[in-house]
C-alpha cells in the first residue's frame, strides 16, 4: 500500500470525516495502524461491494474449473442432443 494511503488510529480520531472524505472520493483505501503495526483497512462502500462481488465471481470460475478437471462436465453439443432427445421424447417441438 502507498505510504501516503497508510495513516495512525490516531490521525483517524482527530481527521475521521476529513479522511472518509478523501476515500470516498479516491475510492482507495487507507491502512490504519495502531503502534506502528496494520491494524485495519478502510474503504469506500462501493469499493467495498465491488471487491466481494468479484470475490464472487472468482470462486463460481474456481468451482467451473474444479468440475471440468474432475470430469463432471459434458460437451455442450452432447447437452443439447440430450435436450432435443427429452424433448422428443415427452412431445415437445
Amino acid at each position: 500500500m502507498k505510504p501516503s494511503r497508510v495513516r495512525p488510529l490516531s490521525h483517524l480520531k482527530s481527521r475521521a470525516a476529513e479522511m472518509i472524505r478523501n476515500i470516498v472520493e479516491s475510492r482507495e483505501p487507507m491502512l490504519i495502524t495502531q503502534n506502528g503495526e496494520g491494524r485495519v483497512v478502510v474503504q469506500d462502500v462501493q469499493s467495498y461491494e465491488d471487491l466481494h462481488q468479484t470475490l464472487a465471481l472468482l470462486k463460481i470460475l474456481a468451482m467451473g474449473q474444479k468440475t471440468i478437471e474432475a470430469g463432471q462436465c459434458m460437451d455442450a453439443g452432447d447437452v443439447f442432443t440430450e435436450m432435443d432427445r427429452l424433448d422428443r421424447q415427452e412431445g415437445v417441438e
